[in-house]
């Protein structure tokens, strides 16, 4: 667009990009006089809470403070997008707010060194809301050709993937990679490894550009879990995991020790792995069973799969596949350091608001 070229005469635009009551993403733009290098030298803004499901009309305001700043691939230049956390008026995190207690626990637990890598899954459909490529009111072939395929009728708005990939290295996201899923017109991509609170803003980021990018095309985007009922994959947000102790050599004791703690609250990290899960999780197309927890390695049909290569040389990481495409990785990340190291007064996760 022509537009986007013109000389700003000295000012920046500060993209405030925020998750609102609905697991979503909200964005609204800010004027800056001058460039900045931190995040600590940005406003606390605010916006109307009761139009985004995080307030009530009678005391609608919602603050939002500065935690990350990324470089702006749309609009180039000194441009940023600047994450944010939600807070009430009365100076308590929003109840939506889920990186507040997250960083806590982060900071609290700072010497297991956490890594984190997370694959996002989602779908692409077109203005109809039918899978992009899909016939229209009807199927594509079965399953089978479509993961990590090549060519046409394998895969699906490549451009669009592409586009996103390069938006993300842009903007200094941690991007790792990207591959076709196995339904036709899902794709996946992964962020991290991250240490710590730092792969929740990067994924949170990498979403508002996925769905910043789909405008372009005219595409929308899904993390529902199950966006096709039937016969084909769900959508899910595999989170890998690493501590310094696992890492070591003899690392593998401290991967079943967390494996067997993540067994013990099973359903509170359910409870908050996402909504519509229970579609995804069947014991079908590699899944486990949403009622049943087990851990083994190299099992795509476990709740926990320790890869192989990690077995052989005793050491590394698990990869937790009960996740759902929607969950936020702030919870994610949070319920693990706490079933893993254990909790701080005031913080539990698996009460956090639904």
């Amino acid at each position: 667009m022509k537009y986007m070229k013109l000389d700003q005469r000295g000012s920046v635009l500060a993209e405030y990009i925020w998750i609102d009551g609905s697991n979503g993403v909200r964005t609204k733009t800010r004027t800056l006089d001058k460039p900045v290098k931190s995040y600590k030298e940005l406003p606390e803004w605010n916006f109307d809470g009761s139009s985004t499901g995080q307030a009530p009309s009678d005391n609608s305001d919602v603050y939002i403070r500065p935690v990350a700043i990324f470089p702006d691939p749309f609009r180039g230049g000194d441009n940023i997008l600047v994450m944010t956390e939600t807070w009430d008026s009365d100076g308590t995190p929003n109840k939506y707010n889920y990186r507040h207690e997250a960083v806590r626990l982060m900071e609290a637990n700072a010497k297991h060194e956490p890594w984190f890598g997370l694959e996002q899954e989602y779908t692409i459909l077109g203005p109809d809301g039918w899978p992009y490529g899909w016939p229209k009111g009807g199927y594509p072939a079965p399953q089978g050709p479509y993961y990590c395929g090549v060519g046409t009728g394998k895969v699906f708005c490549r451009d669009i993937v592409e586009a996103h990939y390069k938006a993300c290295l842009y903007a200094g996201i941690q991007i790792s990679g990207i591959n076709a899923e196995v339904m036709p017109s899902q794709w996946e991509f992964q962020v991290g490894p991250c240490e710590g609170i730092q792969l929740g803003d990067h994924l949170w980021v990498a979403r508002y550009l996925l769905y910043r990018v789909s405008e372009e095309f005219g595409a929308k985007i899904t993390i529902e879990p199950k966006p096709i009922k039937g016969n084909w994959n769900g959508t899910g947000l595999h989170t890998n995991v690493s501590t310094a102790e696992m890492r070591k050599d003899g690392g593998m004791k401290a991967i079943e020790d967390a494996c067997k703690k993540l067994g013990e609250r099973h359903k509170e990290h359910i409870d908050v792995y996402g909504e519509g899960n229970a579609d995804r999780m069947t014991g079908e197309h590699e899944t486990a069973s949403m009622d049943k927890y087990s851990y083994a390695v190299a099992d795509r049909g476990a709740s926990i799969r320790i890869p192989r290569q990690c077995a052989k040389e005793g050491k590394g990481y698990f990869e937790d596949r009960r996740p759902a495409s929607n969950a936020c990785p702030y919870r994610i990340t949070g319920i693990m350091m706490e079933t893993m190291f254990g909790g701080m007064d005031g913080t539990d996760f698996s009460k956090a608001e639904s």
